[in-house]
């Protein structure tokens, strides 16, 4: 059941959305429309609508998840005609380069992951990486902890340089937040950060399992790499920042707002990481 059509949206939005002037645009308020036109403008300043709630990174599948949620039955193919007429596209992806190295000598541990990424409950393989971002002030380095079976970001940690304590400090939060039982495996690539003897030490003493990626395999670390390429996409690649902490402020939102709570991942169930690990833990069925 489609609904009434509102004139109450914000006028420049109807005006982007029809193409008009402001003298067409009040025109076109006096003049009558047909129901199917009236369904039609309905649908095309709900996508807009929905297409910037959802920070324009949503394809036509999970764009039709979250119009249902906001009570918009649309079928996808008339979603992909209508964000085609409007000109809506997902941001693009850019290429982003490893930054951890492994030319060192201290010890590193087997491959106990192999590519297994699929999981069958929370906390039970967390995988870490490290990269950068661009300020005027120089790189901010950001360490990160991803939980395989949820894609929640359970700890993250940012500073100035790329050290062993960065990832100490990210792990530290992902511990303290999720609270794993021992045995919980960590994969990480072969930088010398996640084999330094403080970084081992840290891992055996919360009981955690070290496995670390082939050498110069990024494929062995594949979900902590796909994250760092949609923070890129979506987020770093659109902004300018003059200082880190401008960057800090907006990783840590879109990292605890945005991608934790609200963005929908199709393997999930197009639910958010926070809902899916819910909906595990109240006994529910999960994708």
């Amino acid at each position: 059941m489609m609904k009434e059509l509102r004139l109450d949206y914000p006028v420049p939005l109807l005006r982007r959305v029809l193409n008009v002037s402001g003298s067409g645009y009040y025109a076109w308020v006096d003049r009558p429309l047909s129901n199917r036109a009236r369904e039609e403008l309905r649908l095309e300043l709900e996508i807009k609508a929905a297409d910037q709630r959802t920070r324009q990174t949503y394809g036509p599948e999970r764009l039709q998840r979250d119009l249902a949620d906001h009570d918009i039955r649309v079928g996808i193919c008339r979603i992909r005609r209508i964000r085609k007429k409007l000109g809506i596209r997902c941001k693009q992806k850019r290429r982003f380069k490893a930054t951890t190295t492994s030319r060192h000598k201290l010890p590193v541990a087997q491959n106990l992951l192999g590519q297994q990424f699929k999981v069958s409950q929370p906390n039970s393989v967390w995988v870490s990486d490290i990269t950068y971002v661009p300020t005027d002030e120089g790189w901010l380095y950001l360490a990160g902890h991803k939980d395989l079976f949820t894609g929640e970001i359970v700890g993250y940690a940012m500073g100035e340089q790329m050290t062993k304590n960065l990832v100490s400090q990210s792990l530290f939060q992902a511990v303290a937040a999720k609270r794993p039982a021992s045995g919980l495996m960590h994969h990480s690539d072969r930088g010398s950060q996640y084999c330094s003897e403080e970084y081992r030490d840290l891992l055996d003493g919360f009981g955690l399992q070290a496995s670390m990626s082939g050498k110069g395999n990024c494929f062995d670390n594949a979900p902590m790499e796909s994250f760092w390429g949609t923070l890129k996409q979506e987020l770093v690649h659109h902004r300018h920042y003059a200082s880190r902490q401008e960057a800090i402020r907006d990783i840590t939102e879109y990292i605890e707002i945005f991608y934790n709570r609200q963005r929908r991942q199709s393997r999930l169930g197009f639910l958010a990481p926070a809902a899916y690990e819910q909906r595990f833990y109240a006994g529910l069925p999960v994708a």
